[in-house]
């Protein structure tokens, strides 16, 4: 995905530069990342560490490859809540979050209230986390599940 700032962003074309760098190749070293974006190294760091100070760059890690992980069943998951004032919303996503087989969780305007990306072994992994882990969660009326047959774009990072 290209980045796009608002017009009033505070970043410059060096800051994408670098920022487009990293969402490729974050374990670049600063050397190679200051001559990949035309820059000396100094201005580079300084470059580098304003952007995480800003929260611009929220930190570096290792992508996984969840299949050889054992983790190939993907399920979307449209949940329904039965109650959907704010501390029902906050009671669901504390629970939400605290559940290790959802990789993503996401409120959702619409037809449902949320949706969530389910990583389980297999089917009856996924069928086991549905029934006694999502259904169990606070305030859930209902769901829906979506298997995925295949990820045909799947970018864990902006670039």
């Amino acid at each position: 995905m290209p980045l796009k700032l608002p017009e009033d962003s505070p970043l410059d074309p060096a800051d994408l530069r670098i920022l487009r760098v990293l969402a490729s190749d974050g374990r670049i070293p600063v050397t190679e990342l200051a001559n990949r974006v035309g820059l000396s190294k100094t201005p580079c760091q300084t470059r580098l560490k304003r952007l995480q100070e800003q929260g611009y760059i929220q930190g570096f890690r290792a992508v996984l490859d969840p299949g050889r992980l054992g983790l190939a069943h993907v399920a979307f998951v449209e949940v329904r809540l039965s109650d959907t004032r704010e501390p029902a919303l906050r009671a669901f996503n504390t629970a939400a979050c605290a559940v290790p087989e959802i990789e993503q969780c996401h409120m959702i305007a619409g037809a449902f209230d949320y949706l969530l990306k389910v990583r389980s072994i297999d089917i009856a992994d996924y069928r086991r986390v549905l029934g006694e882990v999502i259904s169990r969660l606070p305030h859930v009326a209902a769901t829906s599940t979506h298997v995925s047959m295949e990820a045909v774009k799947d970018e864990n990072a902006l670039g």
